[in-house]
């Protein structure tokens, strides 16, 4: 480990220097350091919301939600900034932008109210302080509450169990908190002690309790995600009744109603059955939709209420995972996206399908409803044709002004697209520019205008504004504006040097091409190539792979800083998004499972030159390659890689995972929380671990604690075998990180050690 001082935003310097680092390594510690701050200051829009402007000027506001690292206090820094929206007469669009941005500070959520009259600030509780809820209006705070930990924990931020919905006349606020700490036993010298006891009284001590399960990776201490509704004029908070205590809730949404005693709210619920797994990055797990009638503040509706009709109802028994509810504009229907393919398969991510439900806004909610598709699974995309749906997420409000028309951000490929959807017909149209290979992503809508973000490998994130030509009833055509933006802006330096790189998308032919296997599974999957524009007459660049994890999951043609900078020290890169990754159809991804398919060489650099990189199953390829071909990779870095399957069944949050990941179609049929000897050998022969006597790359092996994931004891299981086997092995062990690594410090200093390690040994 090393240590920084940095003075504000001037370079880093170190203030002492790793014990025996050579001087080649000290140099490049030095010069990669203060290159890599530059990449690491450069902002994140995480988020936009637009709203009607109250100046005399007219037209819309937008409001982003930024972050950018703060390494010394190491957390994300976020901000907000603003601009208003101009329409010129020449059909341009201007953005003026508010001299200085709005720090968050303890700010965890923002939601403006429906109107974009108020704002909701909620700042999260720490250890068992009070969660503060505060409503802004255009110049003050005009209400703040503090609801205290008997009532319920820390409100979910994270984007997947998070939801925070206001009601249509702005009274009400619904939003998902952790259910309070169960009472623990008190003791005290001479025993046990009877009732509540203060928690200070230096006379007694607060026992553990029972173990309760979580939601595992990146959930320590979340364990059941509860519904609450807080009253914003008298600050009175709920719980909302009628909903079972082994249903974990999650991404509420008021139902439109016309009646006060009609009053529902939409919810996705996970039912924890016998226990839960990892739920992070797994949409695998069984969920459904509810509503559930909201009575707690309507005191009429209460007395009238009977037992039967405050319990929450299925809305989609028929269907195996919906999420991400969302009402049409005129209350008529309720669309969802369905993970069914990744629950019925137990792959933990698959091609995802859209559908709608007809909806009354003066009755109350039926149980058995007709689930029409909308967008259905995507087997196998003819070329250059829809893939079908990938999507992360979906506005809070998607719709266009017909109120039929969704517009989602999903992966066609190797690339983020825009997509228009007609949720009564299932047309699906790409809207963003379809010979663009740079990745774009829908941020908010301005009324049936688009916001939008796009970047690509060696640019960094632009905004864009999109506004459609013609109307219905035309071919519709969508332009879009380049916006000139202070939050999107990087140093000389940086931008200089990506301003020499460039990048394609190579679609890759599968080369054990069979018969047996289905048609998706022998079409070519792609990768990203980044470069340098001028090319060496003698020599090629050194060239690193990058494998993403999942296996499900993509290697997008957007902005990472980390593989920026990497490409900026003068590295090439090949992003693969190999057979098995989302946004080819579903046919190709459920190809991976129980084959192993790599790619070591596209003849694209010197076969000396050749590195490999990864992060989870991205470390479990990049150490199978440099065990299955050692000849062929001068250096390898594997951040919390999965190295032993055998060793990582019985102490990961996804033991599912091995047994898909071994097993495939089978994994469900032979899945147990007791793998037999034969699971076990099975597991280990299909693990780097089985291949480590045969690995030459010196190896960097980055691993977090406190990951659930890929426990740590995997990574270092194989760290001890390359040292006994006489490899050569660097560990970095970061003890506060979780599986992603993220954390300002650790991202800094992991993909510092990555470029140093590199430039050791592929230069």
């Amino acid at each position: 480990m090393f240590y920084l001082q940095m003075e504000n935003s001037g370079a880093s310097l170190f203030k002492e220097i790793p014990v025996g680092l050579d001087a080649f390594s000290e140099e490049e510690y030095f010069s990669q350091s203060t290159l890599l701050k530059e990449f690491t200051e450069i902002p994140t829009i995480e988020k936009a919301w637009t709203l009607k402007s109250n100046t005399v000027l007219g037209g819309s506001q937008i409001m982003f939600s930024i972050s950018q690292p703060n390494l010394l206090e190491n957390k994300k820094r976020r901000h907000v900034s603003y601009s208003h929206i101009a329409k010129e007469r020449d059909d341009s669009v201007q953005f003026h932008w508010a001299a200085f941005p709005i720090e968050m500070g303890t700010a965890s959520l923002m939601v403006p109210s429906p109107s974009g009259s108020k704002l909701l600030v909620v700042r999260t509780a720490e250890n068992d302080s009070p969660t503060r809820f505060e409503i802004w209006s255009s110049s003050q705070v005009e209400r703040e509450f503090h609801v205290p930990s008997s009532m319920h924990g820390s409100v979910y931020s994270d984007g997947w169990f998070e939801g925070i919905s206001w009601n249509s006349d702005e009274t009400f606020i619904a939003y998902v908190a952790e259910e309070p700490v169960s009472a623990k036993p008190t003791f005290t010298c001479l025993g046990g002690k009877k009732g509540n006891c203060p928690d200070k009284d230096c006379n007694s001590w607060k026992g553990q309790g029972d173990w309760e399960e979580g939601w595992g990776e990146a959930y320590a201490g979340k364990t059941l995600p509860k519904l609450f509704v807080i009253n914003i004029n008298s600050g009175e908070v709920h719980a909302v009744d009628g909903i079972e205590k082994s249903v974990s809730v999650g991404q509420v949404i008021w139902a439109p109603s016309v009646k006060d005693s009609l009053q529902y709210l939409v919810f996705v619920g996970w039912p924890s059955g016998t226990r839960k797994f990892g739920i992070k990055y797994c949409t695998n797990r069984p969920c459904s939709l509810y509503a559930v009638r909201v009575t707690s503040f309507r005191s009429e509706p209460e007395q009238s209420a009977t037992n039967a009709n405050l319990l929450a109802v299925v809305l989609t028994e028929s269907i195996s995972g919906a999420f991400f509810p969302r009402f049409s504009p005129d209350g008529k229907f309720l669309v969802f996206l369905s993970s069914k393919c990744a629950v019925d398969s137990g792959a933990h991510n698959a091609t995802d399908s859209l559908h709608r439900i007809d909806w009354s806004i003066d009755a109350e909610p039926c149980p058995h409803n007709k689930i029409v598709d909308v967008v259905p699974v995507v087997m196998c995309a003819e070329d250059g044709s829809f893939p079908g749906l990938y999507c992360s997420n979906i506005l809070s409000n998607p719709w266009l002004s017909d109120g039929r028309t969704m517009i989602l951000s999903s992966a066609w490929g190797s690339t983020l697209v825009v997509l228009a959807v007609d949720v009564l017909s299932g047309d699906v149209s790409r809207i963003s520019p379809s010979t663009s290979e740079f990745s774009w992503d829908v941020l908010t809508l301005d009324c049936d205008n688009i916001i939008a973000v796009c970047s690509s490998p060696v640019d960094v994130p632009e905004i864009k504004y999109g506004y459609l030509v013609g109307n219905a009833c035309d071919n519709t055509k969508w332009n879009w504006l380049d916006i000139s933006s202070p939050i999107t802006k990087c140093s000389e330096k940086v931008r200089s040097l990506l301003s020499s790189k460039e990048f394609c998308i190579m679609p890759i032919p599968v080369r054990d091409f069979c018969e047996n296997l289905t048609k998706g599974a022998n079409k070519p999957y792609e990768a990203i190539f980044a470069s340098s524009k001028s090319k060496k007459h003698d020599a090629c660049d050194p060239l690193i792979v990058v494998l993403h994890g999942g296996p499900h999951c993509v290697s997008l043609s957007s902005f990472s800083k980390s593989s920026a900078f990497l490409c900026s020290l003068g590295f090439s890169l090949l992003l693969v998004s190999y057979r098995g990754s989302l946004g080819f159809g579903e046919e190709a991804l459920q190809s991976l499972p129980g084959r192993a398919d790599h790619v070591t060489s596209m003849g694209l650099a010197d076969p000396s030159k050749i590195a490999a990189v990864g992060i989870s199953h991205g470390g479990f390829l990049t150490t199978h390659l440099i065990g299955q071909a050692p000849d062929k990779f001068a250096a390898a870095a594997a951040r919390n890689p999965v190295c032993n399957l055998a060793l990582m069944v019985g102490t990961t949050d996804i033991p599912d995972w091995c047994y898909f990941e071994a097993f495939g179609s089978e994994a469900i049929s032979n899945f147990t929380a007791a793998p037999s000897a034969e699971h076990l050998a099975l597991f280990y022969d299909k693990s780097p671990i089985s291949h480590v006597s045969k690995v030459k790359a010196p190896t960097l092996m980055v691993l977090g604690a406190q990951d659930l994931r890929v426990p740590i004891t995997d990574g270092l299981q194989y760290a001890q075998a390359l040292k006994e086997n006489g490899a050569e092995v660097k560990v970095m062990m970061f003890p506060d990180d979780i599986h992603e690594l993220d954390r300002p410090r650790t991202d800094f200093e992991s993909f510092l050690n990555v470029g140093v390690w590199f430039k050791k040994y592929c230069s």
